[in-house]
């Protein structure tokens, strides 16, 4: 399939591959100089004390339920309409997942009253998602984790730039997850970041993202006679510095792309206003910064989704859902569990293409696109 507009298309700057490019002939491939200054300009960037490269935002999730001491007999509130790494990092720790609820059908992110109609005698801690870099009720639920003394892991893998009153997602609980894989905002090929201002749980994740060694290559090159230590037992979670260096590269930009990406969702949203039969979910405020990772809407309960997606597939925009429910599929699917918004959300929406290097007449073919589906609709079936 040739896609006239793909969901979403990474690219770099000449200035970013020549600091990849000289990352490679510096010699130094593994964690070194450019991944620890990439610790300190990343938080700084968002205002926590600590930020640890590793190689996912599923492995940032994994080293944060274990670094706040999940395991098993604990129960942990999550989402069900997210990526599966949200889930299973809590899945891997040996705690247990229960399922909250979305805010509503255009508020595709954890209720406040859901996730607290949810805590009981095991619980110990909630994890949000920012969907689509959106911080929904974050604030909300972290003031509920104080007050029922909880923890508070924030996915933040959508939401690289997103604020509320200047304070950055991911900082709200006590970690927050962040990606770095090609559809983000951030997007290298793969790897992840870990943000916490708690120095314990900095210091355990560090060690444990490198086989539980008490110090990385970067620190036994200046030693004059490093020796291997094994505290505990850890992953090859590894960052390095080739990708540290085109990270900091492009984060020069993210705060351009992301303006580019907010003028590209306003331009939809004025397209799709006088249409009846989609409708975009909610906005962040104009006053906050945001990621627009996603562009998400939702269609009509009378339209067949699998023929929209088709129509436009024809006219070569790509589409794609985020996401299918975890507890109605795979290895977490419960059919004791009912979440009426997340799946009457996760039957109608939709994602259309969203990425800063749009052109003009790309957005234009989505909405023209859109708006010749929607003139002739296929019905879903009865």
């Amino acid at each position: 399939m040739r896609w006239e507009v793909p969901l979403c298309r990474p690219e770099f700057r000449q200035d970013e591959l020549e600091a990849l490019v000289d990352s490679y002939r510096s010699g130094w491939l593994t964690v070194g100089p450019r991944t620890a200054e990439l610790e300190d300009v990343f938080s700084q960037y968002v205002g926590a004390r600590h930020a640890i490269p590793v190689s996912s935002c599923s492995a940032a999730m994994h080293l944060a339920c274990l670094g706040v001491g999940l395991g098993p007999g604990d129960e942990v509130i999550v989402p069900s309409l997210t990526f599966t790494s949200t889930v299973s990092a809590v899945t891997h720790a040996g705690a247990t997942p229960r399922f909250a609820d979305i805010a509503g059908v255009t508020e595709p992110w954890l209720s406040t009253a859901a996730v607290e109609e949810q805590i009981g005698e095991r619980t110990r801690a909630i994890i949000t998602m920012a969907y689509g870099g959106h911080l929904g009720e974050t604030p909300q639920i972290a003031e509920l984790a104080r007050e029922r003394d909880l923890i508070l892991i924030e996915d933040v893998a959508h939401a690289a730039g997103s604020r509320r009153d200047g304070r950055h997602a991911g900082t709200f609980g006590l970690a927050g997850a962040f990606s770095f894989s090609a559809s983000k905002n951030l997007g290298i090929g793969e790897g992840g970041m870990l943000v916490t201002d708690d120095a314990e749980l900095a210091d355990r994740a560090a060690r444990q993202m490198w086989h539980g060694l008490g110090s990385q290559a970067w620190t036994r090159h200046h030693q004059a006679s490093p020796q291997y230590q094994l505290g505990m037992l850890g992953f090859n979670y590894r960052f390095d510095d080739p990708r540290s260096a085109l990270l900091l590269s492009c984060l020069k930009r993210l705060d351009e792309d992301n303006e580019r990406r907010a003028a590209i969702d306003r331009s939809y949203r004025a397209a799709f206003s006088q249409l009846d039969l989609i409708e975009p979910t909610d906005s962040p405020s104009c006053e906050d910064p945001a990621s627009y990772c996603l562009f998400t809407a939702v269609l009509d309960r009378s339209l067949d989704r699998d023929e929209f997606r088709k129509s436009l597939a024809e006219r070569g925009v790509q589409t794609s859902v985020h996401y299918p429910l975890l507890h109605k599929s795979g290895f977490y699917a419960d059919p004791n569990v009912r979440l009426a918004n997340s799946e009457d959300y996760a039957s109608r929406c939709v994602t259309l293409p969203l990425f800063p290097q749009m052109e003009s007449w790309q957005e234009e073919l989505v909405a023209e696109a859109v708006r010749e589906s929607l003139s002739r609709p296929v019905h879903a079936a009865a």
